[in-house]
């Protein structure tokens, strides 16, 4: 079983932040509106200390990705979840690589005993994805590698034949995680950082720390990360109340908005 390591909390040598906040809340609400304020305030919190904490933004991410190109379309793209789905079409809109893409909902969870399951909607999963056997060329594309569960479970109910034709994309991952998949297929990633998961470094989405999206558990609704104060302290040490108090006003804004709107994510 894997473990939840994130219960020891340790604090990480450097904790890189993708911000997805700062484009969507200026689309949403506008540059004067108060929760892309509080957006603007939380980064430039978690930017207190700037030898441990990394701000990397989409356009970088994006184009690191579309560098290691050109390569030949792909007969089918999956998407895993929402933000692989999204950031296999950003990736189509600049490379043309991806003409057919396809969502596969496969997650993590707590599964309330100190580890992780896999979930998914399709049931079973490896149903779902061994019907892929005739396909010339498959691309798995996620927005973040870090443990590599997930694209890990995708590629073992892949058939045998079909790994060697799959090749994996990603805008961030750890780099120790992306070699043991590339023992199995070719990975491009945008963004590649060195060091142990959690004890060296962490990688988290900025809306993750404001929207519950993040932390799915089995049984019990998503949390937010600024619901984890064990975590956020071990992230942000010695600031880490002044970051929670902004995630939780954001929160409060974002989800009165929920009602009459799109789910965040």
């Amino acid at each position: 079983m894997i473990r939840n390591s994130f219960v020891k909390a340790p604090i990480p040598r450097w904790l890189y932040i993708h911000d997805d906040l700062t484009d969507d809340m200026r689309q949403r609400y506008g540059a004067d509106s108060a929760a892309f304020n509080l957006a603007q305030d939380l980064l430039r919190l978690v930017r207190r200390d700037p030898e441990r904490v990394i701000v990397v933004r989409l356009e970088e991410q994006l184009q690191a990705v579309a560098a290691q190109g050109p390569l030949a379309p792909f007969e089918l793209a999956l998407g895993i979840g929402r933000a692989g789905e999204r950031v296999a079409r950003q990736l189509q809109g600049r490379t043309l690589w991806f003409p057919v893409i396809r969502r596969v909902d496969i997650w993590r969870e707590e599964d309330g005993r100190g580890g992780y399951r896999m979930n998914s909607v399709a049931d079973p999963v490896e149903a779902h994805l061994h019907e892929l056997g005739r396909c010339r060329s498959l691309a798995v594309v996620d927005d973040t590698i870090f443990s590599g569960l997930t694209v890990r479970t995708v590629l073992q109910y892949l058939p045998a034949a079909l790994q060697s034709r799959t090749h994996v994309f990603c805008l961030r991952g750890v780099a120790a995680t992306l070699q043991r998949i590339r023992a199995r297929c070719r990975v491009t990633a945008g963004l590649a950082v060195h060091g142990r998961i959690l004890e060296e470094v962490s990688l988290i989405n900025a809306s993750g720390l404001v929207a519950r999206v993040s932390i799915r558990r089995a049984g019990l609704p998503p949390l937010a990360f600024f619901e984890r104060p064990e975590w956020m302290h071990a992230w942000f040490p010695g600031y880490a109340e002044n970051v929670i108090r902004i995630c939780r006003w954001l929160n409060k804004l974002l989800e009165g908005d929920e009602r009459r709107r799109e789910p965040y994510e």
